[in-house]
């Protein structure tokens, strides 16, 4: 018997050429380019902050925050964020009276993100802030977008364009923000489950004034505890402990803060639920 041979037909045989399109993922927002450097260095601190977050719903949260200090205003803070199926969300502030009213829209494509945020508009005084983001991802690694600020009131007008970009590999992640108004520049890196490390660039050139700073995020899974760190080149040193305490939503943080240069030194306390 003979060998038998199939031949399939000519436009089902797979081209070599032919690439399989791989969907870009969505760049997130605007705001969130240097989170993860950012998420490495400890948030000032300072007097007794008591937290507390609600989840009302799937669209709705509510965050209630107490604090004292005893170097600003102690006060109240009531936070209150409605999130829709296109984003679109409110913020309030208040402290004995409503200050600051800001409106955010967000839309999220496939492969880009679209931000408009107003705030504190006044039709009758002719005055408004308003903020323009878009990101768009060009590769499976690189985001390219820019932000557009217009301010407006009696008197004074004018625009700030910033231009950015985020370069994402598989353990760390580099980002830029170049405008009229500074440069910032941040570099993320992960050297293992336990160990992170950050280094941040600021350029301001209507203050004349550049920062460089450099922090660690040291993680203890067994002993439910997070320690960052900071240094920076205005000779500032700080410090924060975490720990949280399973099985209560329950989080204590304990902060402290040297500036070496102006002399000063304070510490903080705070309790989150939630």
């Amino acid at each position: 018997m003979g060998n038998m041979l199939g031949l399939a037909p000519l436009g089902a045989l797979p081209r070599r050429g032919a690439r399989r399109e791989e969907l870009l993922p969505n760049p997130g927002s605007f705001d969130e380019l240097h989170r993860l450097c950012k998420d490495v260095f400890p948030v000032q601190m300072e007097g007794v902050k008591f937290i507390v977050n609600k989840v009302l719903s799937s669209h709705f949260q509510v965050t209630h925050t107490v604090h004292m200090s005893a170097l600003g205003l102690s006060g109240y803070h009531l936070h209150a964020a409605f999130v829709g199926d296109q984003q679109l969300s409110s913020t309030e502030t208040q402290q004995a009276k409503f200050l600051t009213w800001q409106f955010d829209g967000e839309y999220r494509g496939d492969d880009y993100t679209a931000t408009l945020t107003l705030g504190n508009p006044d039709l009758i005084g002719e005055s408004v802030i308003m903020v323009a983001h878009f990101l768009q991802s060009l590769t499976q690694r690189l985001v390219l977008g820019g932000e557009l600020v217009y301010h407006r009131r009696p008197g004074e007008e004018g625009a700030i364009l910033t231009l950015a970009g985020k370069y994402s590999a598989l353990h760390w992640v580099a980002t830029l923000n170049v405008g009229s108004g500074g440069a910032h520049a941040s570099y993320y890196h992960r050297a293992n489950e336990q160990v992170q490390v950050g280094v941040e660039f600021e350029a301001n050139t209507r203050l004349q004034d550049t920062t460089f700073s450099f922090g660690y995020h040291l993680t203890l899974p067994q002993a439910n505890m997070v320690f960052r760190g900071l240094v920076d080149s205005n000779w500032c040193v700080a410090a924060v402990l975490e720990k949280k305490m399973p099985p209560l939503p329950v989080t204590l943080a304990l902060g402290a803060f040297l500036n070496h240069w102006r002399n000063r030194f304070h510490c903080g306390f705070s309790i989150t639920v939630g």
